[in-house]
């Protein structure tokens, strides 16, 4: 019994947690302090913790878009600006074959994104322009994961994930300032936006060693770190009309 407990514990973890190796280290020769192992282990886990905490980080701003059915104070700007950087982890990180755990969450974000951006453009009154956006993207996305596409073209994508994203989340900031409000912002899945940046800084240098996109980390969660500054700073200012009809 203990051995076939040992062997199930053991396809879990390898290869999805552990290379082998490290396993025998770890659970074998009970090294439980060999530290290499321990950091593949702790990028492995926070990995996959973001890509599954990733098919939600975007579903309570969806939700809050449809009850409210209003878009006020997001920027489409921004949203579309996210949504060029999230395309250009999910291609680069293809293209280059990386660990699924080390850049996952990208792609699940990528689907949410897309689904705001039309939910903005419809609650605009832009709903054929939304159909036409989502036709338009998916025959890009296409384009980009084609052997057609040159490697220099994917990377340069992804090297424009820098301006993207601030310029993405200083748009954000500055709807936000000029409203004196939030709107419909989602404070959740801002903070698991922060968070999950902030844990990907280390997973993409460990996983990865990609400079590149450990870089895009650090800039997207000192961006993410201001518009939840601005939550917490208008937790309570509410939307001028609303004040109006109140008085």
């Amino acid at each position: 019994m203990a051995g076939e407990a040992g062997g199930l514990f053991k396809r879990v973890l390898v290869p999805i947690l552990l290379p082998e190796k490290c396993y025998d280290q770890l659970f074998v020769h009970w090294d439980l302090l060999h530290v290499p192992c321990l950091k593949i282990l702790l990028s492995k886990g926070l990995g996959l913790g973001i890509v599954a905490g990733s098919l939600l980080v975007k579903l309570p701003q969806i939700f809050k878009i449809l009850g409210a059915k209003s878009a006020e104070g997001l920027s489409l700007q921004s949203v579309m600006l996210d949504l060029v950087a999230l395309t250009g982890t999910v291609v680069y990180s293809i293209v280059n074959s990386f660990p699924f755990s080390s850049w996952g969450e990208a792609l699940f974000l990528t689907l949410q994104t897309i689904t705001i951006c039309f939910l903005v453009m419809h609650y605009r009154g832009q709903t054929v322009k939304g159909v036409a956006f989502l036709a338009c993207y998916a025959m890009l996305l296409l384009a980009l994961l084609s052997p057609l596409t040159p490697l220099a073209v994917v990377t340069l994508l992804q090297a424009s994930n820098v301006p993207a994203v601030v310029v993405g989340k200083l748009l954000q900031a500055a709807t936000n300032y000029r409203n004196g409000h939030t709107g419909q912002l989602s404070a959740i899945t801002v903070f698991m936006l922060f968070g999950g940046s902030l844990a990907r800084i280390f997973t993409s240098v460990q996983e990865t060693g990609d400079l590149l996109m450990a870089g895009v980390f650090v800039v997207s969660s000192f961006c993410n770190g201001l518009i939840a500054a601005q939550l917490l700073f208008y937790w309570n200012a509410k939307p001028l009309h609303k004040h109006k009809k109140e008085q």
